[in-house]
């Protein structure tokens, strides 16, 4: 049966992500994701079968149970990994695509009282991480990493990273988000802030110029323009000697090692 194959296929799914998952019986036994979903697939069924209240009953049976409140209306794809899931709320008219990861506390939400459809549709390879919120009627594109915390307001395209709140994208590469990396993100506060600090200093020097006396000489020289896209460069690079140079660094190796692979695969290629 269909029912007994996404089962599998679910289970399969967090073998594969999860090292910490060691067989598939302890899977089946051990994780709410995997029951909120057993759960959530008879109570979508009765739901469109317009036997709105026991789906409901079914659906609150299962966040008593797992934590995870799932609206039996929300449409879910195949291979969905809810990890942990405690706090986990996918609202009524959400959709969600095949592939998609979802850490504890994330929410699939909408925003004020309009009928209809009112919360996000996730498309497919999404990672959410912990705490993220996506909030509104709008589409979330395929291979999408949405940073820990983050608050998702509006449309993001294909292949981009987002953090930050309100959410911001901060990379579009198009890279695939199968790593599941909620580290090692841009952090578009940081930047800000360094740019800010260098705009303090370009200020001091012009007052140093223009007031300065002979006795009170605070001149500072700033040896990088104060420029957004000069700060990513360095922080991505390592070249940033800030209290975010570890991060940076990470950032650094890890660009390095995807170049590496990429440049194995073109030899692969070519032979």
């Amino acid at each position: 049966m269909a029912f007994f194959k996404e089962v599998r296929e679910d289970i399969r799914a967090i073998l594969e992500q999860d090292p910490a998952a060691r067989t598939g019986i302890e899977v089946l036994l051990c994780y709410p994701g995997i029951w909120s979903l057993i759960f959530h697939r008879p109570a979508h069924w009765l739901y469109l079968h317009n036997l709105k209240l026991l789906a409901r009953i079914v659906s609150q049976l299962a966040r008593w149970v797992t934590g995870i409140e799932i609206h039996p209306g929300a449409v879910i794809g195949r291979r969905c990994v809810i990890d942990h899931g405690m706090a986990v709320i996918i609202g009524e008219t959400s959709e969600i695509g095949d592939d998609v990861t979802i850490y504890q506390g994330v929410t699939l939400g909408g925003t004020g009282k309009d009928t209809g459809k009112r919360h996000p549709t996730i498309g497919n390879r999404v990672v959410i991480s912990t705490g993220a919120k996506v909030l509104g009627p709008f589409k979330v594109g395929n291979d999408v990493k949405i940073g820990a915390g983050s608050v998702v307001l509006k449309e993001v395209p294909d292949g981009c990273t987002v953090v930050g709140i309100p959410g911001t994208i901060v990379r579009r590469d198009g890279k695939p988000a199968t790593d599941l990396d909620q580290i090692d993100l841009p952090d578009p506060v940081a930047v800000e802030l360094e740019c800010l600090r260098r705009r303090v200093v370009e200020l001091e020097k012009l007052i140093c110029e223009n007031l300065a006396t002979p006795e009170h000489k605070i001149c500072i020289q700033c040896r990088e323009d104060c420029l957004y896209d000069t700060i990513v460069e360095e922080m991505a690079d390592g070249r940033l000697n800030t209290i975010y140079g570890e991060r940076a660094l990470r950032i650094r190796e890890k660009k390095a090692k995807i170049i590496r692979e990429k440049k194995a695969e073109d030899k692969n290629e070519s032979l």
